[in-house]
């Protein structure tokens, strides 16, 4: 029997030790693609073995070494990590399945160090979530952006590595604005440990000091990919569509937003914020990001950039729900990074299965698709309704807490714009299933590549299967018990809900 403090550890290494074997069987497909499966399949439980352990008010922490007094690189498990944990652990497995279809269908090259990348993301979002403290977070998430970095690059064309360097330039830039920041933390209070209701405070340092370490912690986390620092994102849709699901769903953006609400919550905490002002200054800035990502999306064609402006408006609703300072509002942002996860990912597995299976990547290519692939379409419409907030898909509960908590906050105006960027949700998501479902085919053949039968599958299943999780979670939000452990975090950081 493996000592509790031990698990986190385990699965984090679990997709490191997972990316070795990926290497050496790099010339046996099946196995290399085993190893990748199996990987993430042990993965999942691992994970969610910790969840009884947390709900009952136990502790699981771990220290692998002390750096210095009040700097070590350990990791602990709290509810609002096992969140992001089993986000990222849960979708790594259908993004495996898919992945196979995908990577065979279209004949890709480099398919060995495709999953090999793909493992070691996986390690750095699962360490991001355990983290204990600023330090071991930093170091994962360099780990993160450093891996992604050949998946965004991956077709070597003039594109693709233009793409694949501006990625680097942005978020290598960012990491050394949290290197920076973390510097200045220590330096005030003598540690980076995680706290609920934060460690810093007016007591240790200037206001004007502690925005300005604010402003940093921010430009830390572009991976949030709030504006005017987002264009990295839509630029990165060059890459296969298994990695552009990684960075929108499973990992990438998930650890910008995470990271984010751990600096609110747990660096500064909740009344800090309020007394700098903070919390208004964020919601100012993520709303001008929710509105131009929108107005973005709405005249964008190819669909992996419709998508990616989406992706950047929904992760500012989830700071957007954390900038209103509440219990509401920030359970709202907790549950919104898994909810968001399972709409996106499935947006993105169908616009991907429509390119391979179709060979079509604009919405004006579209007219009448999906009487082509009408499992594929059937699961975009329900991402699609899921984003927009509408019922019976989960995105509608998350986003109902976040306008609670404008409510909550007293800030109107920022209930107007939740409301409003709802509304420019339907405006360019529903011409797509209109088109799909209504226009006549325009007789255009655009040939894709030729498939078989079970990779056709590889493909389809998985997609099913994030759709179907998106509506279950509606029906059901404590599946994978999500929902108690954001009341479980919310508990620990205002006392209830």
């Amino acid at each position: 029997m493996i000592p509790v403090e031990y698990v986190p550890l385990l699965a984090i290494l679990v997709p490191a030790v997972a990316s070795v074997l990926i290497l050496l069987s790099g010339k046996h497909p099946n196995i290399r693609e085993g190893c990748t499966l199996l990987a993430s399949i042990i993965t999942f439980p691992i994970v969610l073995s910790l969840v009884p352990v947390i709900l009952d008010g136990g502790t699981i922490s771990y220290t692998l070494f002390n750096l210095y007094p009040g700097l070590s690189f350990s990791y602990t498990v709290d509810a609002f990590g096992l969140i992001f944990a089993i986000t990222s652990s849960s979708l790594w497995i259908l993004v495996s399945l898919y992945s196979i279809g995908y990577m065979r269908t279209l004949e890709e090259h480099a398919q060995t160090r495709f999953y090999f990348c793909f493992a070691w993301a996986i390690f750095g979002a699962l360490g991001i979530a355990f983290s204990d403290n600023l330090v071991t977070m930093y170091l994962h998430y360099e780990i993160l952006t450093i891996s992604t970095y050949p998946l965004v690059a991956h077709l070597e064309t003039p594109e693709a590595l233009a793409a694949g360097r501006k990625y680097l330039y942005y978020l290598l830039t960012s990491g050394a604005f949290f290197f920076i920041a973390i510097v200045v933390t220590y330096y005030l209070t003598g540690t980076t440990d995680f706290k609920a209701g934060g460690i810093l405070s007016l007591a240790s340092s200037s206001a004007l000091l502690l925005q300005i370490l604010f402003v940093c912690y921010l430009l830390g986390f572009m991976k949030a990919a709030w504006m005017p620092f987002h264009s990295w994102l839509p630029t990165a849709m060059i890459a296969p569509t298994p990695v552009s699901a990684l960075l929108h769903a499973v990992a990438v953006v998930k650890a910008g937003v995470f990271g984010v609400i751990r600096i609110v919550c747990y660096i500064y905490g909740v009344d800090l914020m309020h007394a700098l002002g903070l919390g208004v200054f964020l919601a100012i800035l993520v709303s001008i990001t929710v509105i131009l990502a929108n107005l973005f999306a709405i005249g964008e064609d190819n669909l992996k950039r419709r998508l990616a402006y989406s992706t950047i408006n929904q992760l500012s609703f989830i700071l957007l729900g954390v900038a209103m300072l509440g219990s509401k509002g920030v359970m709202g942002a907790m549950m919104h990074i898994p909810f968001h996860g399972f709409m996106k990912i499935t947006l993105f597995l169908c616009a991907g299965a429509l390119m391979a299976i179709t060979g079509k990547t604009k919405v004006s290519e579209m007219a009448g698709i999906a009487k082509e692939a009408p499992i594929t379409m059937i699961a975009f419409t329900v991402g699609a309704l899921g984003m927009c907030g509408l019922p019976p898909v989960v995105g509608f509960i998350s986003k109902w807490y976040i306008c609670l908590g404008t409510i909550e906050a007293g800030l109107p105006i920022f209930l107007a714009v939740a409301l409003i960027a709802s509304l420019l949700d339907v405006v360019y998501f529903f011409p797509v299933i209109r088109t799909a479902f209504f226009d006549k085919p325009s007789g255009e053949v655009i040939p894709g590549k030729e498939r078989t039968q079970s990779l056709y599958l590889f493909m389809i299943i998985p997609l099913a299967i994030t759709a179907l999780f998106s509506i279950i979670l509606f029906v059901a939000p404590d599946t994978f018990h999500i929902f108690d452990l954001a009341r479980m975090a919310i508990t620990n950081l205002f006392g209830g809900v």
